[in-house]
């Protein structure tokens, strides 16, 4: 029987790769059972107990140390390994959508510190990140820049030594939760992208606030974010003035690639599910599986599934070696979070009926899976990218 973890002894990974995976698989398959659970009726209120569970759980195991770069700061090694962070990412979406969740925010929210911050930054909030003691944000989408980030109307002014931040963003995930939150605003050094810096917004600071919880199909903590006169310290800019951007890109483009890890395993999951209902619904006096029209199914989906985890582990293993993976990263994103959705829908279809029933393994999987096509970087984006590098050639 498949474990899920067969791809670990593909030539993209050492040792260390495959032991990571099949120990976080057996912790996963422990440990997030006895977990509270995301509840569309209970709201809000319960998918952040289940998410700060999440993040508790995950730290206390050492897992959120590989979202960490730099070990002197609780990181696994001095810089994130993108092939660890993926298998990590893989491995908890195929057990648990919010776990997935949860893991990465700690990794993307804290990013551009590990990244970009200086030793101060870093000591003052990375090692509470690694521990899982305080939840990590990043808040660069806004009403009107979400896909066009040049766009963006949140203002930061310096005075002196402090910075004074006034606007909005949205779509923030862990909104109404972090600890902490990378904030991203124009400071107006040069026009468009050239003109935004990177700071670190505690939560409870005076002039910010969570102005609206959002309900998405998929149970996270999600918030649209107020500043209003909001004063932090100079010292809280990650990078020099004007370099927001940069750091925003060198953010996503470590962890572009573990969505793409994510949808493959939520479509691993569907996949299992699928063989599995397969197998055993009754039909016609034989079962599913016996008809020519499933088999072909299944293995449209298996051959989708492997297609996209090619390119997934070829994106990361590239960033690992030092390489420029703009292409390869969108490439990867598009190919598994548009393939995982069809082998969700065709999962779905194998279970008849039962597949739309709430909270059956099927339908969870078809409602977390929608986002991961629209976040960092929606499907048609990631192609005006991979057009845009294969145009400089």
């Amino acid at each position: 029987m498949s474990t899920g973890l067969e791809h670990t002894s593909w030539p993209f990974f050492e040792g260390r790769h495959g032991e990571l995976a099949h120990a976080v698989d057996a912790w996963a398959a422990a440990t997030l059972p006895t977990l509270p659970h995301e509840d569309m009726a209970l709201g809000a209120r319960a998918a952040d107990e289940a998410c700060r569970a999440r993040v508790k759980a995950l730290g206390q195991a050492g897992w959120l140390r590989h979202a960490v770069g730099g070990t002197a700061w609780g990181g696994v090694g001095e810089a994130i390994d993108t092939r660890s962070i993926c298998l990590l990412r893989e491995t908890l979406a195929r057990h648990d959508g919010l776990a997935d969740f949860a893991f990465a925010m700690q990794g993307l929210g804290s990013g551009a510190i590990s990244l970009a911050g200086d030793d101060a930054q870093k000591a003052r909030w990375l090692p509470a990140v690694a521990r899982g003691e305080a939840l990590a944000a990043f808040a660069l989408s806004e009403p009107d820049a979400g896909s066009d980030v040049a766009a963006m109307q949140c203002a930061a002014r310096v005075e002196g030594d402090t910075v004074v931040l006034n606007g909005e963003k949205t779509w923030i995930s862990n909104g109404g939760i972090a600890d902490f939150y990378v904030v991203f605003a124009r400071t107006g050094e040069a026009a468009g992208s050239r003109g935004i810096s990177a700071f670190v917004v505690e939560a409870g600071t005076p002039g910010f606030e969570v102005a609206e919880r959002i309900a998405v199909i998929a149970p996270h903590p999600l918030a649209r974010l107020r500043f209003s006169d909001c004063r932090i310290p100079l010292s809280h800019r990650i990078g020099g003035a004007g370099e927001g951007f940069k750091v925003a890109m060198r953010t996503l483009d470590v962890f572009r690639t573990s969505v793409a890890a994510a949808a493959l395993g939520f479509g691993r999951r569907a996949l299992q599910e699928g063989l599995h209902r397969a197998k055993t619904r009754p039909m016609f006096g034989g079962v599913l599986a016996d008809y020519q029209l499933t088999q072909a199914k299944l293995a449209d989906m298996a051959t989708t599934l492997d297609g996209a985890a090619l390119l997934t582990y070829r994106a990361a293993w590239l960033r690992d070696q030092g390489r420029n993976v703009t292409k390869e990263a969108a490439m990867a994103k598009m190919a598994a979070t548009e393939g995982a959705q069809q082998v969700i829908d065709a999962a779905v279809q194998l279970w008849g009926g039962r597949g739309v029933v709430s909270d059956e393994p099927v339908e969870r999987l078809y409602r977390e899976i929608r986002a991961l096509r629209i976040y960092e970087g929606a499907t048609e984006v990631q192609k005006l990218i991979i057009a845009r590098e294969l145009l400089k050639t």
